[in-house]
């Protein structure tokens, strides 16, 4: 992956794209938040596509504090597919929702400001969608640890076209398509159809992109890494804290929830069951990992023992999402006021 900043770009000449802006087909959305260390390569990427369909890039500078905005205005200035929206500190679902209202394409797709992704990540995706007459494409991806500069190919994969519930059973299980938003590219209508509104939480892609295939006949699946995600210290993965664990679990019991709502708890049971026991996986982990950097194991078994009461309680036949709230605000919210579960 040829790595370039903005003076890169701008030795190669300004990109002429009059023609290729006025009716895009994809609408690229990019959260951008104290990035500045990434996001040029990021934006490098985007820009240097090998699609040969109309695409604009829509990036919202979340607040940043350090000097992402200077880098987003050089690129806009360079290259009238970047267009830059410049709001208050909101958070990264705000960040996408004024995105998706941007967004002027039949297709989106999302990419995180930190990341970067391959010269044919577009041109793949979307022809994974028009061949196969399919309203979600999806690929594989790398872990890219900053720190060392070392790949890693994300090992569990499959491939094909998949119906709405052949497509749901393989998400929800959280393996062979993951609930990232990014690494994918989707009909607009989806999010029209769907309703959908990001929570303002962690994990807020995994809360809902489960309504967002929901309303997709057809999901294709290649079987090529296309997408890397930079681990570093401020990545999601890379800082975890007690909140980022109570949404991991908060996103899991609101897939029960509108698994409950719309009747269809018993045909995706055994999928959740999946979902569940990885949650409940990861969560130790973050935990033992929490407790060492504390360098205090006190709490750690009867913490992981309220987290296992809490996520079977996800998995009980008569859900409960008060009794699941309880849990959680005992396991990492004591003394303070109780978050409740968002709709």
């Amino acid at each position: 992956m040829r790595r370039c900043n903005m003076e890169n770009a701008q030795k190669e000449g300004r990109i002429d794209v009059e023609n290729l802006i006025e009716n895009p087909k994809i609408s690229i959305i990019v959260p951008a938040y104290n990035v500045g260390k990434y996001v040029g390569q990021c934006l490098y990427t985007l820009t240097h596509q090998t699609i040969q369909i109309p695409y604009e890039i829509i990036v919202i500078n979340d607040g940043s504090t350090d000097n992402s905005l200077e880098i987003l205005q050089q690129y806009a200035a360079a290259d009238g597919r970047v267009h830059v929206i410049d709001q208050p500190n909101s958070g990264v679902s705000a960040a996408r929702t004024a995105g998706l209202h941007a967004a002027r394409g039949e297709f989106i797709c999302f990419v995180d400001g930190d990341d970067y992704v391959a010269e044919n990540y577009l041109e793949l995706l979307y022809r994974a969608c028009t061949l196969n007459n399919a309203d979600i494409s999806c690929c594989y991806y790398y872990w890219h640890l900053v720190s060392n500069d070392i790949l890693f190919e994300y090992p569990f994969r499959c491939r094909g076209v998949y119906d709405t519930e052949q497509a749901l059973n393989i998400l929800l299980r959280d393996v062979l398509i993951q609930s990232f938003l990014w690494c994918k590219l989707y009909r607009k209508e989806l999010f029209i159809k769907s309703g959908v509104r990001f929570p303002n939480m962690c994990f807020e892609d995994l809360a809902v992109l489960h309504k967002i295939f929901a309303q997709a006949k057809n999901v294709a699946i290649i079987d090529e890494p296309l997408y890397y995600y930079n681990m570093h210290k401020d990545s999601t993965l890379g800082k975890i804290n007690p909140r980022k664990v109570d949404d991991y679990i908060r996103a899991i019991a609101m897939i029960r929830m509108t698994l409950d709502k719309s009747g269809q708890y018993s045909k995706y049971r055994d999928s959740y069951h999946a979902l569940a026991k990885k949650t409940y996986s990861n969560c130790c982990y973050f935990l033992m990992k929490m407790h060492l950097q504390k360098k205090d194991p006190r709490g750690l078994l009867s913490d992981i023992v309220r987290l296992r009461r809490v996520v079977n309680s996800c998995c009980a036949e008569r859900f409960n999402h008060e009794a699941v709230q309880d849990g959680l605000t005992d396991i990492f919210y004591r003394n303070k006021n109780k978050r409740g579960f968002a709709e």
